[in-house]
């Protein structure tokens, strides 16, 4: 009989680096293109989605996700669900991990991937824009590839902020936005904003921006002016552009040129930064393909943990 492997949060987050993530995204990439696809399913305002993904060679997995808005009131979480992960050679269950390990790593995985590539290797000021799950995510990704880094907070809300600053040794707080921006070397955003709050006229030459929270059609954390003060990368081109309003909105406006948009991880070789001074921006959208690749990354880690 198969073995199953039931890999529970703790458990299996102890087995894991944000270094060897980022290098079997990198390898994942190098295999045949992945199919996706997302469904959902609506009762009122509970919601199912179902995100799958197939590649040749990797698996097939499909991540789960239930979310029920009135759990909180009933002091369960929002969100739950997990990511049931396929073998390659005969289709049979591998593993069942836990839905929030696969995308706390994907997440700030995914984003530390484009850093290690595109940010200035020297960086020393990290920004962090929201106080929310993901932001914590990032300070630990971010950590292990800056480990002499400086890390600010900046959140809307100045209670969430000062309370992750409590959880964090030597996150600092940051009180205006402008100047926080102005100064950091890396900054990286995971709001849920639909207004643009990253103005292209508050960057400076040698930045990297990491746009993390907008996942919707309406959804934008950068300007205009950002999109085209910067060379942009994306992890997907065929889950960013026409899905997510960070880029979705300025081309169907005309005010940003698709086509400048120099690669997604599928074109690898291209994601390089070519000067000290320039501007690089990375949209991270975070489909099936990564869920997938972060899921078999995390079940090698499983087994051969001992």
């Amino acid at each position: 009989m198969t073995q199953v492997d039931i890999i529970p949060f703790a458990e299996g987050e102890a087995t894991l680096d944000w270094i060897g993530l980022t290098d079997a995204l990198a390898a994942g990439h190098s295999l045949p293109k992945a199919q996706i696809a997302d469904t959902f399913l609506y009762r009122g305002d509970d919601t199912l989605l179902n995100r799958a993904a197939w590649i040749d060679g990797l698996g097939l997995a499909v991540k789960s996700a239930t979310i029920f808005p009135g759990n909180p009131a009933k002091g369960a979480p929002m969100v739950n669900g997990g990511v049931s992960l396929y073998s390659d050679s005969n289709g049979t269950l591998d593993a069942l991990v836990d839905f929030h390990l696969v995308t706390k790593w994907k997440t700030a995985g995914d984003s530390l991937l484009a850093a290690r590539r595109l940010a200035r290797p020297n960086s020393r000021k990290i920004l962090i824009l929201g106080a929310g799950t993901q932001g914590r995510g990032l300070h630990s990704a971010y950590s292990a590839a800056f480990p002499d880094a400086e890390f600010t907070i900046w959140n809307r809300s100045a209670e969430n902020a000062k309370t992750m600053a409590t959880e964090i040794p030597g996150l600092k707080i940051a009180d205006e936005l402008e100047r926080a921006i102005r100064a950091a070397d890396i900054i990286t955003s995971a709001t849920m904003s639909t207004t643009p709050f990253i103005k292209g006229e508050w960057l400076q030459p040698g930045q990297h921006i990491d746009l993390i929270g907008a996942y919707r059609p309406d959804m934008r954390e950068a300007d205009d002016a950002a999109l085209n003060r910067a060379r942009v990368f994306v992890d997907s081109l065929d889950t960013t552009v026409d899905h997510i309003g960070e880029l979705k909105i300025p081309i169907a406006q005309g005010v940003f040129d698709r086509d400048t948009i120099v690669a997604d991880y599928y074109d690898m070789g291209e994601f390089v930064r070519t000067s000290d001074d320039e501007i690089t921006l990375f949209k991270n959208g975070g489909g099936a393909h990564l869920d997938l690749m972060t899921s078999r990354y995390i079940l090698d880690r499983w087994r051969a943990r001992s």
